[in-house]
C-alpha cells in the first residue's frame, strides 16, 4: 500500500524507465545479451509457426497448440523486448502514457494467455499417453479452438481490467520507474493512491489463472509420468522421461517466476530482485519453448530439412 510522500505527486504525460542499469559496461552487456535472446526466440519461433503451416503430417491438435504458443511467445517477447533494446542504449528512455498502457496490456494479456495455454499442453500429453484409445474423443479440432479463443478472450478482459485500475491513478509520486518495462508492481510502488485493491485483483489473478494453470499442468505430468513407469522398454522409458523433464523445466521456471512476482505483497518487492525475475520469463523462456517443445520433434526436424534442401 503506498500512500505516504506524496506531497510532491505528479499527473504524468509520460514516464522514464530506469532501465536494468546505469554502468556502460553492464549495458552493453544486456544490449547484446537481450539482442542475441530476442533473435533465437523470434527465429525459433516463426520457424516453427512455417513448419506447422506448410507440413500436412504436423494438422493435430498438439502442434495447433504449440504454434498458438509461438505466436504468444513471439507477442510476448516483442512486446516488451524491443523497447528494452532501445532503451538500454538510449539516452531518452520516456514512454508516453498510452505507450506504457498498450505495452501493460499486451504482456498481461500474453503472459496469462500462455499460463493456460501450458496447462492445455499439458492435459493434451496427459491424454494422448494416458488415454490413447479415447484422444481423438478428448482432444478434437473444435475443442482446441474453443479453448484457445476463450484463453485469449478471458485474459484480454483481465488484462484490460488491470490496465484501467493502474492508470485510473490520477497521480504518481514519480515519472521514474525503476524498472525495464511497464510492469504492474513497479508502478503500484510510485503510487499515490492506496493501492490495496489493486494487489487484491492481481493475486485474485494470479491464483485463478497461474496457480490453477500450474497445478494442472503438475498433475498432467504426474499422471504421464505414472504411466511412462509402467512402459517395459528402458530406452522408451529413459526418452520419455528426458522429454517431460525439458518440458517441466521450462513450465517450473515460468510459472515459478511469474508467481514470485505476482503473489508477494508491494513492500517484499526490490527493484534489483524484480528485474532479475522479470528477465526470466520475458526473454529466457520464451527463447527456450520453441526449441524444448518442439525442435526435438522428427517431424519438425524433418520438415525443416526438406525445406533447406529445396531452398537449395
Amino acid at each position: 500500500m503506498n500512500t505516504t510522500d506524496c506531497s510532491n505527486h505528479v499527473s504524468p504525460q509520460k514516464f522514464i524507465l530506469l532501465g536494468l542499469s546505469e554502468d556502460p559496461y553492464r549495458q552493453v552487456i544486456c544490449f547484446l545479451l537481450f539482442l542475441v535472446m530476442y533473435i533465437l526466440k523470434v527465429l525459433g519461433n516463426l520457424l516453427l509457426i512455417v513448419v506447422v503451416r506448410i507440413n500436412p503430417n504436423l494438422q493435430t491438435p498438439m502442434y495447433y497448440l504449440l504454434r498458438n504458443l509461438s505466436v504468444i511467445d513471439f507477442g510476448f517477447s516483442s512486446s516488451v523486448v524491443p523497447e528494452i533494446l532501445v532503451n538500454t542504449l538510449s539516452k531518452d528512455r520516456s514512454i508516453s502514457l498510452v505507450g506504457c498502457a498498450v505495452q501493460m496490456f499486451a504482456y498481461v494479456a500474453l503472459g496469462e494467455t500462455e499460463c493456460i495455454l501450458l496447462a492445455v499442453m499439458a492435459y493434451d500429453r496427459f491424454a494422448a499417453i494416458c488415454k490413447p484409445l479415447h484422444y481423438n474423443t478428448i482432444m478434437n479440432k473444435t475443442l482446441c479452438h474453443y479453448l484457445v479463443a476463450g484463453s485469449w478472450s478471458f485474459c484480454g478482459i483481465t488484462s484490460a481490467i488491470h490496465v484501467a485500475l493502474i492508470f485510473m491513478m490520477p497521480y504518481f509520486r514519480s515519472i521514474h520507474i525503476n524498472h525495464f518495462f511497464c510492469e504492474i508492481p513497479p508502478l503500484l510502488q510510485i503510487s499515490c493512491r492506496d493501492t490495496r485493491l489493486n494487489e487484491v485483483v492481481v493475486f485474485v489473478s494470479a491464483v485463478i489463472i497461474v496457480v490453477c494453470s500450474f497445478l494442472l499442468t503438475i498433475i498432467s505430468y504426474l499422471n504421464i509420468i505414472s504411466t511412462i513407469l509402467k512402459i517395459r522398454s528402458s530406452q522408451g522409458r529413459q526418452k520419455a522421461f528426458s522429454t517431460c523433464s525439458s518440458h517441466l523445466m521450462v513450465v517450473v521456471l515460468y510459472f515459478g517466476t511469474i508467481m514470485f512476482m505476482y503473489m508477494r505483497p508491494s513492500s517484499a518487492h526490490s527493484p534489483e530482485t524484480d528485474k532479475t525475475v522479470s528477465m526470466i520469463y520475458t526473454a529466457v523462456t520464451p527463447m527456450l519453448n520453441p526449441f524444448i517443445y518442439s525442435m526435438r520433434n522428427k517431424e519438425v526436424k524433418g520438415t525443416v530439412k526438406k525445406s533447406f534442401f529445396k531452398l537449395l
